[in-house]
């Protein structure tokens, strides 16, 4: 499931989207509205997201709403989460040899 979200978000369009949808659901005309693609390819990346489970669909009336769907974001946010400790040490060492460098301690 995380390559599925991890391709899915790689498209620039299919990213602005999620960020679009952190606010709420939003119909399809609302997403085109905001994004500079026309309506066909606005619902080819939400069937991407979809289909990714990124996102899902409510009929209302005429209109279909999308909304995003939290469980890939947070299992994707969850095995980020094994690489931070990782990045967070190497930031501790990089701050440290910066101040070293500062110092004239280092060259």
């Amino acid at each position: 499931m995380i390559i599925e979200t991890l391709s899915a978000l790689a498209e620039p369009n299919r990213l602005q989207i999620v960020e679009l949808l952190r606010v709420g659901p939003s119909p399809v005309a609302e997403i085109c509205a905001r994004i500079p693609l026309g309506q066909p390819q606005v619902s080819k990346h939400l069937r991407v997201l979809r289909n990714a489970g990124l996102v899902h669909v409510r009929p209302r009336g005429q209109q279909r709403f999308y909304a995003l769907n939290a469980a890939p974001l947070r299992e994707l946010d969850e095995w980020l989460e094994r690489f931070r400790n990782i990045w967070g040490a190497r930031f501790d060492q990089l701050d440290a040899l910066l101040l070293e460098m500062q110092k004239g301690n280092v060259k």
